[in-house]
């Protein structure tokens, strides 16, 4: 007898492991165990789409009083009066809503479900959770037209269905990513089984993968993974006791498990005065069950003072998952009275969640979710200020939302909240957890005793453990990219010493799941050529290696280097997203520049350009605060027209409600194509009509990641696919971005902890440099222990900085590297006060000295004149750009990558000796770095010449101006001015014939009397 392969054999493990028999072996006299009852398909009324004989068992007999009530005035159609009302609210709400709020009818009251038990749950509570009745019905006839179609199985609770199930199985070449959704896709959606909102989720499942959805649609049903990943990617592991896909009914599956999830997970979102076909329902993918659940086993299991870190890809739904998370934990319990924190077996670890975020969408995602999920309504509190934030915490608000940038700022006013218990969910963890902020949110969440006997060391010591993780507080921290202090500070720490993420969904698998779209799958890359000149008759010396990079940094910010990439950008995004009708026409851009000032000359290049090619489209810029530029001010309000706070919904087209956005009574949805920014919005900017970046500027490390991730966004209503995103980078290489994406790819990791031993060494060498004294230190820590007045603290730092800058007559060398060593200790002691087991008070002592002293050392470039002097000796004579790289893949190493602990190397001046040279070898030298590359072809100059010609031809300046001109010093001139558009406009195209136009005089004289022979010929 060989093994059943079938797709029966499926149907039959799933039955037989939730009720401990399979339909065919009760009906030979089998008897079920499990918690779950075999339903009967022919109790099945496909009209109402529900288990009629169970739902009459279970009102019966948990609620035959409220029963009773309606039967003795309704003898003849009690069934009629309750089952008519249950079918005109279903269609209204949703089975969800009868669910949670169940069924009134006249004066009674029915539950539908009872809730699963708290911890402090009374014995009613689990009596009645004893009394649901959980089945499931294989093959459910539901289709009123076409009797003999069915369902594979559906999983039912009080005879409502919760689940259906299409089952497949590899072993006979059906698989649920195909064929079970496809079958879902050609169902009939108007049966009512299959109306949206009658059941919970629809799933298809084979013995490798299981898929899901919650509205069916025809061909555009959108069906998400509900699978675990395998190797940081998509699928499942194998399953040493059975198939891949066990978990689902082994797990997921179970009472408590799907109670859970009706209670604490499933959405329907909308405005309550939609109607129910408008709205969404969410169902939990695997990740975000699977997250939430072990963060509150582990909280219950260990009590208070964790650290968690999540590393969870963006397209993980991360925002959906802290919600949860939040809602959830103001109602975890703990195991033991032994665990720290634990006040009583029934009462929660947590008084207050704060959750830290710069999302917007937070505040009402979690209000809203509070709305389904508790009884209590009003227990979210923003706090945007410090007066907020101890009122919201004082009158026991539950969840607290606040900024990551207001944080540190609103906590100055709490005097004191140690006997308080504390979950922080940190959200992008490395944008909030390092340097001061996070002290004083750790300073604020351990409390510090300020009474009035305590001596200047004990302030000091209570203010350590205020930075420190204490007892009173556990972090929850979410981030797709963690930093090495980031993995130290929250990461689990494994037995050899290494740090890992307590929980993983990485880019990879979001990848391969369709979540996000693969930013490095078409990247392109530029290669400049540089060539400079001397302008002046003399040939002074420069030190060589400063000289350099002062020569890159001043033809990457020429406006002429700038326009030629203006041009290209634009060029190539005109071409490519506006003409290719990318995102259905909606396609939009990034330019990623240096710094501001070179955002607002790309600003104008790119307007520019657009001007001269006829206004097709405008382009917005983005930068906070005011910069001036060649002598004038400019804001991101005055250059766009528009307060700030509006740029990013004028560049979408819709506000903040969705609403179109309008200029001159006009959408502007495709008014505003083109963003130009610095560092602003390269994190935290959610745009999915991002399919196009241009990169001029370094990227590195997790800001590599955020600024390329910005296209990653998928947009399954505009099509957007990986074929639609372009990268064009002039700054980074391939491997660049290569080295920068490996570490986040898959799962990150820390090799182990920092030597914090490296402070002593640092200290040493600080103090032996004279430039403070240590009663000053003293001094200067009591007194702004005491809160005195800063008047009083300035006189102490400014004479150390008068040391510094002349009593000790220290030389640049020296200077330099005390100010080094000084920053390194206060950035190494600001990330490592929190997690340290012990504590020093001379390095705390010395780090709020440091921290106010080191902004008050000046160090003067004694080369600085010198080099103002070398720009002014020097013109930028060519500048062209080849393309190296064309829509190269980058591919990214599979395996888990490991990150070393912060530098435990003091780092002082390296003081290395100059080396001067002759401007003249310092521009050859430049030159021969940056323009060496370009060849020309003989046989291919008939045809470039004929290029250059038809485009001087073209030129609107020629008629007038060139052949028109009497004058021919004003002929000469007009002539130079053509040839130099031509050339600049055409160099991409005729890189080798611009070098030696560009190089050679004797080729750009005698290529000047031919381009004038041939107009002589055109000529009548």
């Amino acid at each position: 007898m060989v093994s059943n392969t079938k797709e029966i054999a499926l149907e039959q493990a799933i039955e037989r492991h939730l009720t401990g028999v399979t339909t065919e072996e009760l009906a030979n006299g089998g008897t079920p165990t499990g918690p779950w009852r075999i339903g009967r398909s022919a109790d099945f009324d496909a009209t109402l789409a529900l288990d009629k004989a169970l739902f009459w068992e279970f009102i019966d007999s948990s609620q035959g009083q409220a029963l009773d009530k309606l039967k003795t005035r309704n003898p003849a159609d009690w069934q009629a009066k309750i089952l008519g009302q249950f079918d005109k609210l279903i269609k209204r709400k949703g089975l969800l809503h009868l669910l949670k709020k169940g069924l009134r009818v006249d004066d009674a009251h029915f539950n539908l479900m009872y809730p699963a038990p708290l911890a402090s749950s009374a014995k009613a509570v689990h009596d009645n959770f004893a009394a649901n009745i959980w089945s499931v019905t294989r093959q459910v006839h539901h289709n009123l037209a076409n009797p003999h179609e069915s369902v594979d199985m559906v999983l039912f609770l009080n005879g409502l269905p919760l689940v259906t199930l299409e089952l497949k199985n590899h072993w006979t070449h059906q698989t649920a990513r195909y064929h079970g959704q496809k079958q879902y896709k050609e169902r009939d959606a108007s049966q009512t089984l299959m109306q949206f909102g009658r059941t919970l989720v629809h799933m298809t499942a084979d013995t490798d993968e299981v898929w899901m959805t919650t509205k069916l649609a025809g061909d555009k049903t959108f069906f998400l993974p509900f699978n675990k990943g395998h190797n940081e990617g998509a699928g499942n592991p194998p399953n040493p006791d059975g198939h891949k896909t066990a978990y689902l009914w082994e797990e997921v599956f179970q009472p408590d498990s799907l109670a859970g999830i009706i209670q604490h997970f499933v959405l329907l979102e909308g405005k309550t005065t939609d109607p129910l076909k408008k709205k969404t329902l969410i169902f939990p993918r695997f990740q975000q069950l699977d997250v939430v659940r072990k963060l509150l086993a582990d909280a219950a299991t260990h009590g208070l003072g964790q650290s968690y870190l999540i590393q969870h890809s963006a397209g993980s739904g991360k925002s959906n998952s802290i919600t949860w998370t939040a809602y959830q934990l103001i109602e975890a319990y703990p195991e033991s009275l032994d665990l720290p924190g634990a006040r009583a077996l029934d009462t929660p670890l947590f008084d207050s969640v704060i959750v830290v975020t710069d999302r917007r969408l937070l505040d009402k995602q979690l209000r809203d979710n509070i709305k389904d999920f508790s009884e209590v309504k009003n227990i979210v509190a923003p706090a945007m200020r410090s007066a907020d934030l101890k009122a919201a915490l004082e009158n026991g608000k539950k969840i607290i939302i606040t900024t990551i940038q207001k944080f540190p700022f609103i906590i100055d006013g709490i005097a004191d909240l140690s006997d308080k218990r504390f979950a922080v969910i940190i959200d992008e963890a490395h944008s909030g957890q390092s340097g001061i902020a996070h002290d004083k949110m750790n300073e604020a969440m351990g409390g510090s005793s300020d009474q009035d006997d305590e001596d200047n060391q004990d302030k000091i010591l209570a203010a350590m453990q205020g930075r420190k993780m204490r007892g009173n507080a556990s972090y929850f921290a979410f981030t797709a990219t963690p930093k090495n202090s980031t993995l130290e500070k929250f990461g689990t720490k494994q037995p050899d010493g290494s740090f890992k993420p307590f929980h993983l969904y990485s880019m990879k698998q979001a990848i391969q799941e369709g979540f996000i779209l693969d930013v490095l799958a078409n990247y392109t890359t530029y290669k400049g050529y540089y060539e400079i000149q001397k302008s002046i008759k003399d040939n002074p010396l420069f030190d060589t290696a400063k000289a350099q990079k002062i020569l890159k940094a001043y033809v990457e910010r020429s406006q002429q280097t700038i326009n030629t990439k203006a041009e290209i950008m634009v060029e190539h995004f005109i071409d490519n997203v506006v003409n290719g009708k990318k995102l259905h026409g909606k396609g939009k851009g990034m330019i990623v520049t240096q710094n501001i000032e070179m955002a607002i000359r790309y600003h104008k290049a790119v307007n520019a350009e657009l001007e001269r090619r006829g206004n097709p489209f405008k382009a917005l810029v983005a930068f906070s605060g005011e910069k001036e530029v060649d002598g004038s001010p400019y804001s991101e309000a005055d250059i766009n027209g528009f307060s700030e706070d509006k740029t990013r919904f004028y560049f979408d087209g819709h506000d903040q409600h969705g609403q179109p956005m309008k200029q001159d009574g006009k959408s502007v949805e495709n008014t505003f194509r083109l963003l130009v920014v610095a560092n602003k919005y390269l994190t935290g900017f959610d745009q999915p009509k991002l399919c196009a970046m241009y990169v001029d500027k370094k990227l590195q490390s997790v800001l590599a990641v955020q600024a390329l991730s910005r296209l990653n966004r998928s947009a399954p209503k505009l099509g957007k696919r990986t074929e639609d995103l372009f990268i064009l980078d002039f700054f980074n290489s391939t491997d660049d971005i290569k080295v920068a994406f490996d570490p986040f790819y898959t799962i990150t990791s820390l090799s182990g902890p920092t030597d914090v031993n490296v402070l002593h060494e640092l200290k040493d060498s600080l103090d032996d440099a004279s430039v403070y004294e240590w009663a000053e230190v003293e001094d200067f820590c009591k007194r702004y222990f005491d809160g005195e007045d800063a008047q009083t603290l300035s006189p102490l730092i400014d004479v150390a900085a008068a040391r510094f800058d002349h009593e000790l007559q220290l030389d640049d060398k020296d200077k330099i590297d005390f100010k080094i060593k000084a920053k390194q200790f206060v950035k190494i002691y600001s990330q490592m006060a929190s997690i340290m087991p012990f504590e020093v008070i001379e390095w705390e002592k010395l780090f709020w000295f440091l921290k106010f002293l080191v902004p008050k050392l000046k160090i003067a470039d004694p080369n600085q004149d010198a080099l103002d002097e070398l720009l002014e000796a020097v013109d930028l004579s060519s500048y062209g750009l080849e393309r190296t790289k064309l829509n190269k893949a980058i591919d990214l190493d599979p395996e888990e990558s490991e990150l070393e602990p912060q530098n435990p190397n003091p780092r002082g001046h390296r003081g290395e000796e100059e080396q001067k040279d002759p401007l003249e070898d310092i521009i050859r030298s430049f030159n021969e770095r940056w323009f060496d590359g370009w060849e020309a072809t003989p046989e291919e100059q008939r045809i470039k010449f004929l290029n250059i010609l038809k485009s001087v031809r073209a030129h609107p300046d020629l008629d007038k101006k060139y052949l028109g001109s009497p004058d021919p010093y004003a002929q000469k001139l007009a002539f130079e001015k053509i040839m130099k558009d031509v050339m600049l406009r055409r160099r991409k195209d005729e890189l080798e014939l611009y070098k030696l136009w560009a190089q050679d005089p004797a080729f750009k004289a005698a290529f000047y009397d031919n381009i004038k022979e041939g107009l002589r010929r055109d000529s009548p």
